[in-house]
């Protein structure tokens, strides 16, 4: 058994990619994409007649509705060939405004009815800011489920769980990313690898906490840099993988066990914490990995977000 097959023995694998076309050969049970992942897909040859598609239907239509009408008809096609969920990102820059991230995440999923997608076979993707996380909460009442994006910190995780989203995706590649460019020359790679990797601690301790406590949250490892941080955190509910990364994983015959256990987790002696704004705000602000990854990510996803109106406006 290869270990993409071994991963898939004792956790939910999931593509992290807006190119559709190669989701087949490794069979994800879901796939989660971003602006940046759309934006990389659309500038590839095979993907110009669906970009010209949706600018043609939609021309009349405001920029940021056919903006969303793009990446629902993503979403539409990934659904077609996997059997599981999609994720689909809100617009960054709405990441400070509550009514406004609800507002999107409202009509992202009647766009996908619309199309016949039945709203449990997506997940609206939500910065984990204050604000988006409050607008999850919301969103999630009423029926729509969410996934967590953009998370750094253990005080994220713990108020995502207090407002019972479906989902969170702690970036453990970005983590890994912080730590080594800070610490720059007195880095050694080899003292940071596998369960010592500081993005692979930062999952394993939400993961812990979450099971400790009973919180129905779903923890899905995101944003990996090589497969040994991928292997590290194998038994986590799911994980979402890059097609180079599966395909590493695919053509390796390298055994590969479980580290995370529910039941493990349940024999901890874990104490139970509970963020108000406050509390919460103050506890990112003291994570200066956290803060600054957080807001170099919602720039990043600005950034593509723009790039991504032109080609529609150019197309």
């Amino acid at each position: 058994m290869n270990q993409l097959n071994a991963l898939k023995q004792c956790t939910t694998v999931v593509a992290d990619t807006g190119d559709f076309k190669q989701l087949d050969a490794f069979k994800p049970q879901d796939a989660t994409t971003n602006p940046s992942l759309i934006l990389k897909a659309v500038q590839k040859d095979e993907y110009a007649p669906l970009l010209s598609a949706t600018v043609a239907q939609h021309r009349n239509k405001p920029l940021d509705e056919t903006m969303d009408h793009l990446l629902v008809r993503f979403g539409c096609e990934i659904l077609s060939i996997i059997p599981g969920r999609v994720s689909t990102e809100v617009d960054a820059r709405l990441s400070f405004d509550t009514e406004a991230t609800v507002a999107r995440g409202q009509r992202l999923i009647a766009m996908y009815q619309a199309q016949g997608v039945a709203k449990e076979r997506v997940l609206i993707k939500v910065a984990a800011t204050w604000e988006g996380i409050q607008a999850a909460e919301q969103l999630e009442r009423q029926g729509i489920h969410t996934n967590l994006t953009l998370l750094f910190s253990f005080s994220q995780a713990v108020a995502c769980g207090q407002a019972k989203v479906q989902l969170i995706s702690p970036f453990v590649g970005r983590i890994y990313d912080w730590y080594k460019k800070t610490a720059g020359a007195a880095w050694v790679e080899s003292k940071h690898t596998g369960a010592n990797d500081p993005g692979v601690k930062s999952v394993v301790q939400i993961y812990n906490y979450y099971k400790k406590h009973g919180i129905a949250t779903e923890v899905m490892g995101a944003s990996f840099r090589n497969v040994g941080q991928i292997t590290a955190l194998a038994g986590c509910d799911l994980l979402t993988i890059s097609p180079d990364l599966l395909a590493q994983l695919d053509a390796s015959d390298t055994p590969l066990q479980a580290h995370l256990s529910s039941a493990a987790a349940q024999r901890m002696d874990i104490a139970p914490v509970h963020f108000k704004q406050s509390s919460f705000r103050y506890a990112l602000n003291d994570d200066a990995m956290a803060t600054e990854k957080l807001a170099e990510g919602i720039r990043a996803f600005c950034v593509d977000a723009v790039k991504l109106e032109h080609l529609l406006l150019a197309a």
